[in-house]
């Protein structure tokens, strides 16, 4: 693709949920034509209402957009998308696959597309729904080189900062360390809010202190306002979501001989999550779970 294409400022979004939705909105904000796609008729009609030229078919996104971002939630999607685009026939496509998948799901992606002439960019996300709506995202870009930088408005369009972190993978590898502390520093926002309010201290008060203080996180600063509310809604990681999540990053500590012990202590706690009901809450509802629990 050469930079004449990304000058004219015309991308395909394919997936717009939480991620894909609000990515596509800045893009649209900061003057690039956006087209997209989802396979749910709701998501497309949301998008349109946010000036996205929404599209009933992968095809008619691909046919116009030389650019193409792909925010996706299985690796089945992401196959599926790649397998239709080879099929099309089409000149040069880039894909920006932002997903949070298998290392070699995304490999078998690329070749896919690779062996049809275009080209995948892995670059998942640092950041959340909520971020995202705010334009308050990294990008962790890995792959072509000469195109990562081709693609420099692209990623301003949405994201606050991004980085070539190298060869196709490191962008996932980058993202699984980074949720790797995810995981972590939200169930210790949770025990924290819990362990303020059995203390009797008024949580609203917890969450402006501590925040931003020497025990405070970024996940602090976003998760425990909706602890010290109660109330998980709308967002911006679903529990069930993140369960995903928690398997690949697994996964890959498996694969590279990483031990995780405190990673993998967290895990019951979003599994408890899950049978209480509250996969298609925030993650920050695992504080709920904390609630539950007797004292000791």
């Amino acid at each position: 693709m050469g930079e004449d294409h990304v000058m004219e400022k015309v991308a395909g979004v394919v997936g717009l949920g939480i991620m894909g939705g609000a990515m596509s909105a800045n893009l649209v904000r900061a003057g690039w034509r956006v087209l997209g796609f989802d396979t749910e008729a709701a998501r497309r009609d949301d998008a349109a209402a946010l000036g996205v030229d929404a599209k009933a078919s992968l095809e008619e996104v691909a046919l116009e957009a030389p650019l193409l971002m792909t925010s996706l939630p299985s690796p089945a999607a992401l196959l599926a998308t790649a397998r239709a685009l080879a099929a099309m026939g089409l000149p040069r496509r880039v894909v920006a696959e932002t997903s949070t998948l298998a290392l070699a799901d995304k490999a078998e992606a690329e070749a896919v597309l690779r062996a049809a002439g275009h080209v995948l960019l892995d670059c998942p996300l640092s950041g959340t729904g909520s971020q995202a709506r705010m334009r308050d995202l990294v990008v962790y870009a890995s792959g072509d080189a000469a195109e990562i930088a081709r693609l420099a408005p692209f990623w301003e369009g949405f994201a606050r900062d991004w980085h070539d972190v190298g060869a196709f993978g490191n962008g996932s590898r980058m993202k699984f360390v980074a949720n790797h502390l995810v995981a972590i520093h939200n169930v210790a926002s949770a025990e924290a809010m819990v362990l303020a309010a059995r203390a009797g201290l008024d949580p609203h008060q917890v969450v402006r202190l501590v925040g931003g203080g020497a025990g405070g996180s970024r996940v602090f600063q976003l998760r425990a306002p909706m602890m010290a509310d109660r109330h998980y809604e709308p967002a911006t990681m679903r529990v069930s979501t993140w369960q995903k999540d928690m398997a690949v990053i697994a996964d890959f500590a498996r694969e590279v001989g990483a031990p995780l012990p405190v990673f993998a202590a967290t895990a019951p706690i979003y599994d408890a999550a899950m049978a209480q009901g509250l996969g298609a809450k925030d993650t920050a509802a695992v504080a709920e779970v904390l609630h539950s629990m007797p004292p000791g």
